[in-house]
């Protein structure tokens, strides 16, 4: 057994990291903020999940797969660090499907 006989000079430093959290630029029922999203997502919402889950780096298939847009949602809100929690995804893709994907397309707009 060997042991350390040189003394400790120095504690371990720790780094603090900035963890600001942000909320989504606009409201779930802000829809008619910006009419070419609003028209495409009460239209051709298809289409609309298509882009925002491509523009989110996923495939395009996600929107047909069950469940999917809430998963999409915490994925976007994670990213951009939005406060809320999957609860609060779940019923806002549950109670107004459209109105949510819409919030989503707004908020990648607005971020780039």
């Amino acid at each position: 057994m060997s042991y350390q006989t040189e003394a400790m000079t120095s504690q371990p430093q720790m780094t603090v990291t900035s963890n600001t959290v942000s909320h989504w630029s606009s409201d779930v029922c802000d829809c008619c903020d910006d009419c070419g999203i609003c028209l495409c997502g009460a239209f051709i919402p298809c289409i609309l999940g298509c882009k925002v889950a491509q523009d989110n780096g996923d495939s395009c298939c996600l929107p047909f797969l069950p469940g999917a847009m809430i998963a999409l949602r915490t994925s976007i809100r994670d990213r951009y660090r939005i406060n809320g929690s999957v609860c609060d995804d779940w019923v806002i893709m549950t109670c107004c499907p459209f109105c949510g994907l819409c919030q989503m397309a707004r908020e990648q707009k607005a971020r780039g």
